[in-house]
């Protein structure tokens, strides 16, 4: 079981992103955009291009997975400590919303605990975050990121569907005074909603000696209403980015596989990440692999084929045979996405049920 998890292409995965749950309480407009604000700015898009409208605005409705589809803690940490024995290092809990489900504390304790997780990470919307983030803590979570797309309350409800400002904002400061490090802050950039935060956001982030990531945005919303000109793509912020603050290219030479280019500001404070998936792929150097909330194994955020291993966890398969399994699976990795490209096909499930 020591072989590594090498595909085809020669790359090694050490990441694992395990979504918790589908379910969000959330419903943000590049996501599950499923208010009518989501859908009139769709639809006005969608009036002031020459593009065919879709056939429908309206969202694809998704079925929440029922709780007996969803993997138990046990069959999480058993797949994290096969994968672990296989080379992965890095591990980040997602959801849906993570902290929607029960005892998460729990289960970072159960996973912290396993030889060889080097890096423990959770994506959230930090809106349930203040009840959690001490036990958070104390059960091995070491880095947090919070995903928050404005800095106007308005504006941020416009875009999440929540009315959530004041908690996110609460949640940053919390994770900052219990000691996670670094506070990573995601911004999801669309063209005509809040790209004219770009500057305010970035300042945001020095003000709080945050690592803040800009993110271009992608074709994984459950109404199929993306288009290339809503997205921002990311030379255009850090163009702005530059001409306002005069940032300082980090040196990332020895880690090729990092998602995000990333920028310091001149007296040291805070940190600026650009992630362009689509305009600047990097999936040369993807070292990732994806576990959804009901046991698939998805080699790509875009895959349009997923892996069931929840029959393997609840069958007697040893974990000698699951591990070759994720070695196998691993072998068939797509060499890229195929976003831009004319023959590219958007995933059945959105990122909520992806994981993020």
């Amino acid at each position: 079981m020591g072989d590594e998890l090498r595909d085809s292409h020669g790359r090694v995965m050490r990441d694992l992103r395990v979504s918790i749950t589908d379910r969000c309480n959330f419903r943000c407009l590049y996501c599950l955009p499923e208010t009518e604000e989501a859908a009139n700015f769709y639809r006005s898009k969608w009036d002031a291009v020459r593009n065919p409208k879709p056939a429908s605005l309206e969202p694809i409705r998704y079925d929440w997975k029922p709780k007996s589809h969803l993997l138990t803690y046990e069959e999480i940490e058993r797949i994290v400590r096969i994968g672990v024995s296989l080379g992965i290092e890095k591990v980040r809990l997602t959801g849906g919303e993570p902290l929607l489900r029960r005892d998460v504390p729990g289960l970072v304790a159960r996973i912290a605990a396993i030889p060889g997780v080097r890096d423990l990470a959770m994506t959230t919307n930090g809106f349930l975050f203040a009840r959690q983030a001490d036990a958070l803590r104390q059960a091995g979570l070491r880095r947090i990121s919070f995903s928050m797309d404005s800095l106007d309350p308005a504006n941020f409800k416009r875009l999440t569907g929540r009315d959530g400002h004041a908690e996110v904002m609460a949640g940053i400061d919390l994770a900052q005074r219990l000691g996670f490090a670094p506070v990573k802050v995601n911004a999801v950039v669309i063209r005509g909603l809040n790209d004219h935060e770009i500057e305010s956001l970035a300042a945001f982030a020095r003000d709080r000696d945050l690592s803040f990531r800009f993110i271009e945005f992608m074709p994984l919303d459950s109404s199929r209403a993306w288009q290339k000109d809503l997205v921002m793509p990311a030379r255009e912020i850090l163009a702005r980015l530059q001409a306002a603050y005069g940032l300082v290219p980090v040196d990332q030479s020895s880690h090729p596989s990092e998602t995000a280019r990333r920028h310091a500001f001149p007296d040291g404070r805070g940190e600026i990440g650009l992630i362009a998936p689509v305009s600047e792929p990097f999936c040369g150097h993807c070292n990732r692999l994806r576990l959804t909330a009901d046991g698939k194994l998805r080699t790509c955020l875009f895959s349009l084929e997923e892996h069931d291993l929840r029959p393997l966890l609840r069958g007697d398969a040893s974990d000698a045979d699951i591990a070759a399994r994720m070695r196998d699976i691993v072998r068939g990795k797509e060499a890229g996405h195929r976003i831009g490209q004319p023959d590219f096909v958007q995933p059945q499930r959105t990122m909520s049920c992806i994981g993020g």
